[in-house]
């Protein structure tokens, strides 16, 4: 009963995104067609109706399982989406693990948004075991950082598996360092393939992040909430609007270009690893109270 309902909510949210729904009409959506459980429904409320999630490398110093891992940690910070990196869910073909990592989800009443980062190059076959694993996981969006010798083969899989590339941005010096990488990267692609917006990395290559978010538009398909202390290469990462990140302003713009239903939406906060919980918290209360103003203007 568990896993059906899952899936169905993963169906729901894909309908809802086709049908051009954002975080902003999913409360109402799901309420009513996937009987969302109460936990979601009270998070959805907390964060102004965008489902807050996380990306599992704030939490690397952890297993996955067990009292200290990180499934029962997100679930005490209230969080029901996910976006894995590669240590706590490794790609894999096997049907048998992954249906056990989608029984832990059930029991934590937790949804994969997404997974990542990937890199992808010119090797076809190579590219498609990550899109193989992603749809047998039901994973809609991958974060990715693929080469320029790859695109021709993503445009293939995207449209065979209807999954999205996000690419994510590294900040100075990497390949997509500014908002027009990006843009120049996509253009003449297939529109699956889009971007995840690291917004504490944009602020190291001195971008804004409100007007990345404007700019990148209706191909934004993830989002890491960070924050950085200064606009250079090297710095340290802050509490959520500590540094140069407006919270509240990331929220509107987010609501303003339709954050599509089935993004991913996630905190990464990459400071104190081996006790990153009451940072963590901090981040969230701030980012529940941005989200709100965001709901209310």
């Amino acid at each position: 009963m568990n896993m059906n309902r899952r899936s169905f909510l993963q169906t729901t949210l894909t309908t809802a995104a086709v049908a051009g729904a954002t975080w902003f009409d999913v409360p109402q959506i799901l309420a009513k067609e996937a009987k969302l459980s109460k936990a979601r429904q009270a998070s959805l409320k907390k964060y102004g109706g965008f489902p807050m999630g996380i990306q599992s490398y704030s939490l690397r110093a952890f297993g996955i399982d067990g009292k200290e891992g990180a499934l029962q940690k997100i679930d005490d910070l209230g969080l029901h989406w996910v976006e894995f990196f590669g240590r706590h869910y490794p790609i894999t073909p096997d049907k048998k693990k992954i249906g056990e990592m989608n029984a832990k989800l059930a029991k934590h009443d937790m949804s994969v948004s997404s997974h990542g980062v990937n890199g992808f190059g010119k090797n076809h076959e190579a590219n498609e075991k990550i899109f193989q694993f992603a749809k047998l996981a039901g994973i809609p969006n991958i974060s990715a950082n693929p080469k320029p010798d790859s695109f021709e083969s993503l445009d293939k899989l995207v449209k065979k598996y209807d999954i999205r590339i996000a690419i994510h941005n590294h900040g100075p010096d990497a390949l997509y360092d500014k908002i027009d990488d990006a843009l120049k990267a996509v253009k003449g692609h297939d529109k699956r393939i889009g971007f995840c917006a690291d917004l504490g990395h944009y602020i190291r290559s001195s971008e804004d992040p409100v007007e990345v978010i404007h700019k990148l538009g209706d191909r934004l398909y993830g989002v890491h909430l960070k924050d950085f202390a200064e606009q250079k290469k090297k710095t340290h990462g802050v509490i959520l609007g500590k540094g140069h990140l407006d919270v509240t302003g990331v929220f509107k713009a987010l609501k303003k270009v339709g954050f599509p239903a089935n993004g991913a939406l996630s905190l990464e906060y990459e400071e104190n690893a081996a006790n990153p919980i009451p940072d963590i918290q901090e981040c969230l209360a701030v980012a529940a109270e941005g989200a709100q103003k965001a709901l209310k203007s």
